[in-house]
């Protein structure tokens, strides 16, 4: 299963990026399969391991800020795994070419 998700405090200062690093380190620790980019992070795991961290990440924020927002989108295929970097080789491979990643 992918799951992509962002999750952010509303109404602190402009810049996120502090707080925002703390959620890419509980990630990181979480060991799952992931890929982060400009608006959020891609995971890959099964159901039970995904929404824990989603949890965890959401429950951080709301330590240090009273509003927080998780938005949250699934892919959910019986029996594919590896998708993250599979997804992408298969678009390279109809391109003829890699892509910019």
């Amino acid at each position: 299963m992918l799951l992509e998700f962002s999750t952010f405090p509303i109404g602190s200062s402009e810049s996120l990026s502090k707080d925002v690093s703390e959620i890419i380190r509980i990630i990181e620790d979480s060991g799952l399969p992931h890929r982060i980019h400009a608006m959020g992070t891609i995971v890959e795991g099964d159901w039970d391991e995904l929404m824990e961290l989603v949890k965890k990440c959401h429950m951080k924020l709301r330590e240090r800020f009273s509003r927080v927002t998780t938005r949250i989108a699934i892919d959910d295929r019986e029996g594919a795994t590896g998708r993250i970097e599979g997804k992408i080789k298969s678009i390279e491979k109809h391109l003829g070419r890699e892509i910019k990643k």
